[in-house]
């Protein structure tokens, strides 16, 4: 089990039993590209928030951004951005991230980008960085995260 996974069951483990909100939320932002499959672009489940793998569409036409890894990073993080904008959750609050590389030698250029994203956040989140055979639409970078509101 990976580290965000155990993060999100002791988060889990940790919500009351019984509330009077939904448990589940899906969160839909038009601001950010439609799910190129069967799944939402994030849930909200109490506090936390799981968005799906950004990639760097872009909203407006589907396409895939033109420009390398650091134009595909800065264009999957802001996806996120607008998919936690839509939840009412910001950078801030990001726990952790599960960062997916088409070719590991471009980290140092997405490192680069997903830095500067977080730099002012306090404390930079939790990452697990993946070496993948392949990503949707070609792209070069996908981006996973987990946030928790704060209270």
């Amino acid at each position: 089990m990976n580290r965000t996974a155990i993060l999100a069951l002791a988060l889990l483990i940790s919500l009351p039993a019984c509330t009077s909100a939904p448990l589940r939320r899906g969160i839909a932002c038009e601001r950010a590209p439609a799910p190129i499959g069967p799944y939402s672009q994030a849930v909200q489940v109490g506090e936390l928030l799981f968005l799906s793998g950004q990639i760097g569409l872009d909203a407006a036409d589907g396409a895939l951004v033109a420009g390398g890894i650091r134009e595909e990073t800065r264009r999957a993080l802001d996806n996120l951005g607008a998919i936690l904008g839509e939840a009412g959750f910001t950078f801030d609050d990001v726990v952790s991230t599960t960062v997916y590389l088409a070719d590991l030698a471009e980290f140092a250029a997405m490192n680069e980008i997903y830095a500067a994203r977080f730099a002012s956040s306090r404390v930079a989140p939790a990452r697990a960085t993946v070496g993948v055979a392949g990503l949707p639409r070609g792209a070069r970078v996908e981006i996973a995260a987990v946030a928790l509101r704060k209270r």
